[in-house]
């Protein structure tokens, strides 16, 4: 009993874990925009390429939009 007793002496209070920092919310990076490959054969396959290339075109954008407000809510954030 003894023994264990003067093992327990080692045993005190431990100093406080620090507080866990916050980390940044982070903006999604910028990635290049990709277009379809088209390759019309007839003059019908040019409105259908046209519609693709408009379609990659406003993904691309939404993408662009999103990165930009993100980036703003940061520094909204960051200025209050």
């Amino acid at each position: 009993m003894a023994c264990c007793l003067s093992l327990l002496q080692g045993c005190g209070n431990a100093p406080r874990s620090p507080a866990p920092t916050a980390m940044p919310n982070t903006c999604a990076p910028v990635v290049p925009c990709v277009l379809s490959a088209n390759r019309p054969a007839r003059n019908e396959d040019l409105n259908a390429a046209v519609d693709r290339v408009e379609a990659d075109w406003a993904i691309c954008a939404a993408q662009v939009d999103a990165v930009i407000a993100c980036e703003a809510r940061e520094r909204n954030a960051q200025s209050h």
